[in-house]
């Protein structure tokens, strides 16, 4: 009996690396048609030949008249994975430049609304969307107010846009501490502490997997009764 993904046509933004690639990886065993996109043709590369059979397309998601390029030489699909992120926005609110918080927003926030939105004409309307958000959207600790700012926002906009597009099914995934290439802004001894820390105060007392939260997604597009929610794949760290 076929898999509910099998020959379906999916496309990850953002799916060369981290999350986003994982979710690639799950999505191609289960026998779909898996698009990412991405911003450097070196990890694109290097993704396809990790999973062979992938289509990667490199993509600037803040580049609107690309990604309308795109999704029209793509065609009708299935579902669609934001898997976008930027590494900017951290740290406490009186030291923090704004111009970096801007510049989170422009690695995260923009790109995911205009994939998204440049999307919305040929996604299947018994598919769905899967926003990628965080815990820092929800967890008031200090020195994530700009973090909490970008993700809150795509969280406070997912309800209103899955009632508008409606029967299209729009959920997200809000992961906590993940071990991906979002933290090679530290040197390896203070990423290390840094888990150390997080496992401390996760009360799942680990550091959470991209795989961890591609199974998440992987639930989140399979279930054609769930819309318009978020799930916290986090270790129970915004607790």
């Amino acid at each position: 009996m076929p898999g509910k993904f099998e020959n379906k046509k999916i496309v990850i933004a953002g799916g060369s690396t981290g999350v986003g690639f994982a979710t690639a990886r799950l999505l191609h065993e289960a026998g779909a048609q898996v698009i990412i996109t991405g911003r450097s043709e070196d990890k694109l590369q290097a993704a396809k030949a990790a999973l062979p059979g992938i289509t990667a397309v490199s993509l600037d998601s803040n580049n609107r008249k690309e990604l309308d390029s795109f999704f029209k030489a793509i065609g009708n699909f299935d579902h669609l994975v934001l898997s976008l992120s930027g590494g900017k926005g951290a740290g406490d609110f009186a030291s923090l430049p704004l111009e970096d918080l801007r510049t989170g927003f422009e690695g995260k926030f923009w790109p995911q609304l205009n994939t998204f939105q440049a999307a919305i004409p040929y996604i299947s309307k018994s598919g769905s969307v899967t926003l990628i958000s965080a815990a820092s959207s929800v967890m008031q600790a200090p020195g994530t107010s700009g973090l909490a700012a970008i993700n809150g926002s795509l969280e406070l906009m997912l309800p209103g846009i899955a009632k508008e597009l409606k029967p299209l099914r729009v959920n997200a995934v809000s992961p906590g501490v993940i071990d991906t290439g979002w933290w090679d802004f530290l040197s390896p001894d203070e990423k290390a502490k840094t888990f150390e820390y997080y496992k401390t105060v996760t009360p799942l007392e680990r550091i959470g997997q991209p795989e961890d939260v591609a199974d998440t997604i992987h639930f989140l597009m399979g279930n054609k009764n769930i819309t318009g929610i978020i799930i916290r794949c986090d270790g129970g760290l915004a607790l």
